[in-house]
C-alpha cells in the first residue's frame, strides 16, 4: 500500500472523526438496534433496517479511518525547509494574470480538501502545476474554461 500525504492538521481531524465514531457514533447505533430487536419481528421493522445500514456505514468508515491514518506520511507544514518551493503543506498566494484577482490556497492531502476554504487537493490541477515554483514564477492552470495563468505572490509554510 501506498503512503498517504496528510498534514499535521488534517491527521488530526481524521483522529477526531475516528474518536467520535468509537466512542459516541458507534455505541448509539448498537443501542438503537437494541431497541429496535427488542420490538419484535425483524423482518418488518424499518427502524431495525435503518439501524443496520447506519451500523453498516459506521463501521466502513472507521475501517477507511484506520487504513489512512496506518498509510498516512504525516507532514507538518511548519516544519518544511523547501527553500521557498512550492511543495506538500505549502501555502501560497497568488495573482490571476488576466484580472488580478488574488486568491489564497493550502495544498493538502485528498481527505483534507476544501475550497471554500483554501485548501486544494494536491491532485487537483492548480496543485499540479503549482508544484516546484517558487515566488514570482507564473503558473499555467489547464482549467476547463481554458488556461489560466498565476503568478505566485508568497509561499509560506505555516
Amino acid at each position: 500500500m501506498s503512503t498517504i500525504p496528510l498534514t499535521k492538521r488534517g491527521a488530526d481531524l481524521l483522529k477526531e472523526e475516528l474518536q467520535r465514531l468509537k466512542s459516541k457514533e458507534r455505541p448509539s447505533v448498537i443501542n438503537s438496534i437494541a431497541e429496535a430487536r427488542a420490538q419484535g419481528d425483524l423482518s418488518e421493522n424499518a427502524e431495525y433496517d435503518a439501524a443496520k445500514e447506519k451500523q453498516g456505514f459506521i463501521e466502513g468508515r472507521i475501517a477507511e479511518i484506520e487504513s489512512k491514518l496506518s498509510a498516512a506520511q504525516i507532514i507538518d507544514p511548519a516544519a518544511l525547509e523547501a527553500d521557498g518551493r512550492i511543495v506538500f503543506g505549502a501555502t501560497v498566494d497568488l495573482e490571476e494574470v488576466e484580472d488580478g484577482s488574488k486568491v489564497t490556497y493550502q495544498i493538502v492531502g485528498d481527505d483534507e480538501a476544501d475550497i471554500d476554504h483554501g485548501l486544494i487537493s494536491i491532485s487537483s490541477p492548480i496543485a499540479r502545476a503549482l508544484i516546484g515554483k517558487g515566488e514570482g514564477d507564473v503558473a499555467a492552470v489547464k482549467a476547463p474554461s481554458g488556461v489560466r495563468e498565476y503568478e505566485i505572490i508568497s509561499v509560506r509554510y505555516i
